[in-house]
């Protein structure tokens, strides 16, 4: 396969845009989990962040190595990829909607509901979704594959940063939300992260 020298400003511009692209179904789900947990602490907010940012790093990189190496089988699974994002996501978000209703009607104490939504926002669950978010971004393998290896780490990189930065400002915004509508924050984060899942699963029809 040719390979193009990606170097300088337009490396970087380039990466710059398709991170903040990217970025956006994670910056919803932040904004969710803002919403869902309002008191988090600002190095929870990092690491949340970070796991983001690791997968948006990884995902591309990935998809370059696998267009280099194993092009059929990564185009055999490609169709499949939205269609797992769609599954953990309303799963998650449905799970979230379940139990925000059920507390309405047990009428649990506010402080028995901020546990709760700690306890919710596991390290599986953050993996999980930072995982949906991010399964997409294999195909950015695609747009980059003309990209030498050095190259393409470097706009992994970058994506992964936009990411964190994106991530961050998505939670805290949520957690501004999440103290104004604590009553009704886990049903308005269980229908953020199924609606994220269908206009993932819809984009891909289209």
């Amino acid at each position: 396969m040719n390979t193009e020298v990606a170097t300088g400003i337009p490396l970087i511009l380039n990466s710059l845009l398709l991170g903040a692209g990217l970025a956006m179904d994670a910056f919803s789900v932040s904004v969710a989990n803002g919403i869902e947990e309002p008191s988090m602490k600002k190095a929870r907010v990092c690491a949340i962040a970070g796991v983001y940012a690791l997968f948006q790093f990884a995902m591309p990189l990935s998809g370059w190595f696998f267009v280099h190496s194993v092009t059929e089988m990564f185009i055999a699974v490609q169709p499949f990829i939205p269609w797992t994002a769609f599954i953990l996501l309303c799963f998650i978000g449905g799970k979230m909607v379940f139990e925000g209703f059920s507390k309405k009607t047990q009428g649990d104490k506010q402080e028995e509901e901020t546990a709760a939504r700690q306890k919710k926002l596991t390290a599986a669950v953050i993996l999980i979704q930072g995982l949906a978010t991010s399964i997409d971004a294999l195909s950015v393998g695609f747009t980059i594959a003309g990209y030498r290896a050095y190259a393409a780490l470097i706009s992994s990189l970058i994506i992964g940063a936009i990411t964190f930065a994106i991530c961050a400002a998505g939670l805290v915004f949520g957690k501004k939300l999440g103290e104004r509508f604590a009553d009704k924050a886990t049903v308005i984060g269980g229908f953020i992260l199924i609606g994220i899942g269908l206009e993932i699963l819809i984009k891909s029809f289209i």
